[in-house]
């Protein structure tokens, strides 16, 4: 079946503060050309920025592409796994700051965005990498693989010694719909021991009770209103999963199966597959 790239029907503007700068940011998506790809331009200077695997600098806590000291993206994987998750695939990104806004912690209010204003097929078909044979990375016990799969498929499973967490596991095929109701929703979160080391390291400077799901000393859930789901913590990491692999450029064909990783696994899962040149194609 021959499936189409898409692109937005007109363009959509979104803005809020970024959770490690704690600065004003604000987004203008717009409609681009077929084979454009997820390019991010500097509303000041113009010089542009594809999302792509050989522009990331950085994974210690979050993605960021770009040069650290000239004009970089920070904190791109909720964008980029929302883009991905309902099949966006060519949209220039005008951006005023350093850092994607966090707005609730989740992918769920880029989505909204994104389909308020709709998708528009163009005529150039979607070009996907195949996964042809299982490649591994492991790091003492996080690891990662992608096997061949017929479908988009992502097994995701995360454990943690606090018992709000525990072990969690989720398994799902990426499309659109189950991306929206499922995967999109699920917020970042963090502990509330670990905040003091993140401001002193110039980090999570904008995070809140209202853009992360806070674990407290005593091993629970502060935000009133708890969590979206029994899972949320898994599900979030699923989410960014599916944002850090689409900074390989095209739809990957093939199941995704991590254990304890995070975007620094998931970059090297992703190198690994694209440096192994027998390990995939391009079809």
């Amino acid at each position: 079946m021959t499936t189409f790239q898409t692109t937005l029907a007109s363009e959509a503007t979104i803005e809020g503060i970024g959770v490690h700068s704690g600065r004003e940011a604000r987004l203008v998506l717009r409609p681009a050309d077929p084979n454009t790809g997820i390019v991010f331009v500097d509303m000041q200077t113009g010089q542009r920025l594809a999302a792509r695997r050989e522009n990331v600098a950085s994974t210690e806590l979050s993605t960021v592409l770009g040069d650290p000291n000239g004009f970089h993206v920070g904190t791109v994987e909720h964008l980029m796994s929302a883009l991905c998750g309902i099949g966006l695939d060519n949209v220039g990104i005008e951006i005023e700051g350093t850092e994607i806004p966090i707005l609730d912690g989740s992918a769920l209010n880029f989505v909204e965005m994104i389909d308020a204003v709709g998708l528009e097929r163009q005529e150039a078909t979607k070009a996907a990498i195949r996964v042809l044979r299982p490649i591994r990375v492991e790091n003492g016990p996080a690891c990662a693989e992608f096997v061949p799969h017929d479908g988009n498929r992502f097994e995701v499973a995360i454990e943690f010694p606090s018992p709000a967490i525990g072990r969690q596991e989720i398994a799902f095929d990426l499309e659109p719909e189950t991306y929206r109701r499922e995967i999109a929703p699920a917020r970042t979160f963090g502990f509330m021991r670990d905040v003091e080391r993140l401001w002193a390291a110039g980090l999570a400077l904008g995070s809140s009770l209202e853009n992360s799901v806070v674990i407290g000393e005593d091993d629970r859930v502060v935000n009133a209103g708890g969590l979206r789901f029994a899972n949320e913590f898994v599900r979030h990491k699923a989410l960014d999963a599916v944002g850090d692999l689409a900074i390989g450029g095209s739809m990957i064909t093939g199941l995704y199966r991590s254990f304890r990783a995070g975007h620094r696994m998931n970059a090297m899962a992703l190198d690994a597959l694209l440096s192994s040149p027998d390990a995939f194609e391009v079809v």
